[in-house]
């Protein structure tokens, strides 16, 4: 009798934890005219997209994230970097919202092209997710 019982609670310790353990999760990944907040994206709501005379900003809302992880955004314009944000993070269970790109528009607009928003997230040194936007014209 008590096996089973010593059973069942290691069975829903490890049941338990094992749903506390999940991966980091990509939960918003865009290109938008404005600097985001959490709050805004929680809201679900489309942001507008930047255009070749607006401020132009990568964001990229993670979650899940464990102590050490690292997370990078990037703005590229066709296919390369333009633009990019890293952090490291400092405790388990954290929520980041990162950003990379500009709040004021380049002189003369944004170049002709096609730009897109790409995070990475890193854990030991292995990729453990990555996302990409579609590319879009700053038009």
């Amino acid at each position: 009798m008590l096996t089973r019982v010593l059973f069942a609670v290691v069975l829903l310790f490890g049941l338990a934890s094992a749903a506390w353990a999940e991966d980091a999760k990509v939960a918003a990944l865009g290109l938008t005219d404005h600097v985001v907040t959490e709050d805004e994206l929680a809201k679900g709501e489309a942001l507008p997209q930047p255009k070749f005379n607006t401020p132009g900003v990568a964001y990229a809302l993670v979650k899940n994230l464990k102590k050490g992880d690292a997370v990078e955004v990037v703005l590229t314009k066709d296919g390369a970097s333009l633009m990019h944000n890293l952090r490291e993070v400092d405790a388990d269970g954290q929520t980041v919202l990162l950003l990379a790109g500009k709040s004021g528009v380049p002189a003369g607009g944004w170049p002709k092209g096609t730009y897109t928003a790409h995070v990475t997230v890193t854990r030991d040194g292995k990729t453990i997710a990555e996302q990409e936007t579609d590319a879009i014209p700053f038009e």
